[in-house]
């Protein structure tokens, strides 16, 4: 069974981080842009230790950490899905690990420096990370007790056919009869 929606989550948040690091990386407003996208509006003039290097780099390069995390996710789920139904359960849990404390990051930064309005950006975001966790989980549990169930008739089946050819047997021993073959053979 594909896992639909835990490809279109995994590759959204990748676009989504990927797109806030691209823009974050911009020279002149990066950190103001991306938290413009985001829904704060704040000028870089007013904060201008957001544009410094040593601010900008590693919240960029974290950003694309972990969107090379979701990325990573969606192509272990389109990938392996078929023959290991867990595949990429590890990554997945990581990915959102990672995006959760990554805007717990940005939120405590954004406190220190001062910036009004974030705290409910990052609610909201961290609210949507929370939702789509639950669905991607919801998804992998629901395949997986479908898969169960499947493999549970089958085992009833096989065992219901064993005891029947079983009980077949017991009778024709008792009745002194040639056991008769499968084709009708005896």
């Amino acid at each position: 069974m594909r896992h639909v929606l835990t490809s279109f989550l995994a590759l959204h948040w990748a676009l989504v981080f990927a797109l806030l690091a691209y823009i974050c990386m911009d020279g002149n407003r990066g950190i103001a842009s991306a938290l413009g996208v985001l829904g704060v509006s704040l000028q870089s003039s007013r904060f201008p230790d957001l544009d410094h290097a040593l601010v900008v780099a590693p919240l960029a390069v974290a950003m694309l950490i972990v969107a090379l995390l979701f990325c990573w996710a969606f192509v272990e789920t389109l990938l392996n899905i078929a023959t290991r139904p867990d595949a990429g359960d590890t990554v997945v849990r990581i990915a959102f690990i990672c995006a959760s404390f990554l805007l717990s990051v940005i939120l405590v930064g954004g406190a220190a420096q001062g910036i009004n309005g974030l705290f409910m950006v990052v609610a909201i975001q961290m609210t949507a990370l929370l939702a789509s966790y639950v669905a991607v989980l919801a998804e992998r549990r629901s395949a997986l007790a479908a898969m169960t169930l499947h493999e549970s008739e089958a085992r009833l089946g096989s065992h219901r056919m064993g005891s029947g050819v079983a009980h077949s047997s017991l009778l024709s021993r008792i009745s002194s009869r040639p056991e008769t073959r499968p084709g009708g053979r005896r």
